[in-house]
């Protein structure tokens, strides 16, 4: 892999250790910076704005290629790494090294996450399910996005992949209400895992959001509760 250069990768950031963004393994994260959602409670608001950091494609390949008996897999995250037209090339190069990929969407492209489950270019999906799938509704928590078609396909193609997979939601109390959890969570029904994800207010894309207060542990708990039946594993990430 030294020497390869993935040419117009959009690198928000990355991070050489991470034991958080991928359960139960060391693994390195790569930010590909811009987004087709605007969602108010955005906590990479700069990578979703497509602000590149300065990282080198090529440095990052080798740090991969030489920590590859250290690391045990890669997450790719954004942003929305699905709309990078370099994705694949920069899929197949980690993959010589022979470790696992873990791909973080929002579920806006079917169709690539179609062939790269199918290329086996990836190892772990896990999407972001923003609202109900109604179109206000959706539209209202990611600042226009109302494709809710597409997105349900996303689910489909997921479930039926064959891959690991997650479906989470950021619970923003601006958006969401308990309800609209498990109602989230009945659109999945049958899937091996959906994570509710508490909303920080620290840093958000839409400063309003900033100063909404999240849900108390209690009422996560509640919604992890209301969610059980309807899918194999629910967590709660945040508190």
């Amino acid at each position: 892999m030294t020497g390869v250069h993935v040419e117009w990768m959009k690198i928000g950031g990355f991070v050489k250790t991470t034991l958080s963004d991928w359960d139960g393994k060391v693994s390195c994260l790569i930010f590909l910076a811009g987004c087709n959602f605007s969602c108010p409670y955005c906590h990479n608001p700069e990578i979703a704005n497509g602000v590149c950091d300065g990282e080198d494609e090529k440095k990052i390949l080798e740090y991969i290629e030489e920590n590859s008996d250290f690391l045990e897999g890669v997450v790719i995250s954004g942003g929305e790494p699905t709309l990078d037209r370099d994705l694949y090339k920069l899929l197949r190069e980690i993959k010589k090294t022979g470790l696992l990929i873990k791909i973080d969407t929002n579920g806006s492209s079917p169709e690539v996450l179609d062939d790269i489950i199918g290329a086996r270019l990836v190892d772990y999906v896990a999407m972001d399910i923003k609202a109900p799938l109604h179109s206000e509704r959706y539209g209202a928590a990611t600042g226009g996005y109302g494709n809710v078609e597409t997105i349900g396909k996303s689910i489909r193609t997921i479930m039926d992949s064959g891959v690991e997979y997650e479906f989470r939601t950021t619970v923003y109390p601006g958006v969401l209400s308990p309800d609209d959890v498990t109602d989230i969570a009945r659109s999945v029904r049958g899937a091996e895992r959906f994570c509710i994800q508490q909303f920080r207010p620290k840093v958000t894309l839409d400063p309003e959001a900033g100063k909404v207060k999240p849900y108390s542990v209690k009422e996560l708990r509640a919604m992890h509760d209301a969610a059980k039946p309807y899918v194999k594993r629910v967590s709660v990430r945040g508190i």
